[in-house]
């Protein structure tokens, strides 16, 4: 994890960079906390190469950062953000509530998760306590991660769909996998269609990174030395 700064200086306003690909969505957070005291906002931005790089000139204290951007998306950003060691918070402001998108973008550093439809108090508040290092979380992101705790994750893919993705991630091809699985490559293209659609993804490449993302998929030793 980045070392984070101090929060603000008693007194001083938080300074705000907005990320989000609505001008309309940019206009309204912009304008609410522009007129709410303590608040600065020094930027906006329509996606995330733009967040970064404004991140690094403007040098916030709380980034207002949506997931879902044109280019490089949201986490993609928060990622890059603690690779560069850009100390501001960020503040992910989405209508996304899924384990899909909250666990990824908290395990990348994200300080908050908060939905767009929030009261403005809460959004205020939020922004606040994000700025103090605070972790901030919806009820209902809260909730969702609490019975995650509470209660094991159903197995996403079944064993045939894992098998069959562990060797398309060892470069296997779909007529290589079918012979090793003693099936036929119909059989593995109808697996992959249904492994897309539970990984919500349109591709091999794209499935594969998703599952080890989820820890699905676990690299072998020789991978990781």
């Amino acid at each position: 994890m980045t070392e984070r700064t101090a929060e603000p200086a008693a007194g001083a306003p938080i300074r705000l960079l907005i990320a989000d690909d609505h001008p309309i969505v940019r206009d309204g957070l912009s304008t609410m906390f522009a007129s709410a005291p303590g608040f600065q906002v020094l930027g906006e931005a329509a996606d995330g190469a733009a967040a970064v790089r404004l991140a690094q000139e403007l040098r916030p204290d709380v980034i207002l950062l949506d997931l879902r951007m044109p280019g490089m998306d949201g986490l993609t950003a928060i990622t890059e953000l603690a690779r560069l060691g850009v100390t501001a918070r960020v503040l992910v402001l989405t209508t996304y509530d899924t384990d899909a998108h909250v666990l990824p973008a908290i395990e990348a550093g994200a300080t908050g998760y908060l939905l767009k439809d929030s009261p403005r108090e809460d959004l205020l508040r939020g922004a606040r306590a994000a700025a103090k290092g605070e972790s901030v979380l919806s009820p209902s992101v809260a909730a969702r991660l609490m019975n995650r705790v509470r209660t094991p994750a159903p197995q996403l893919l079944s064993q045939r769909e894992l098998e069959i993705l562990e060797l398309v991630a060892a470069g296997n091809t779909n007529r290589e996998t079918a012979t090793r699985l003693f099936i036929t490559e119909a059989t593995v293209k109808s697996h992959l269609l249904n492994i897309y659609a539970k990984l919500g993804v349109n591709d091999r490449a794209a499935a594969v990174t998703e599952a080890f993302n989820r820890r699905l998929l676990v690299p072998r030793a020789s991978e990781q030395s």
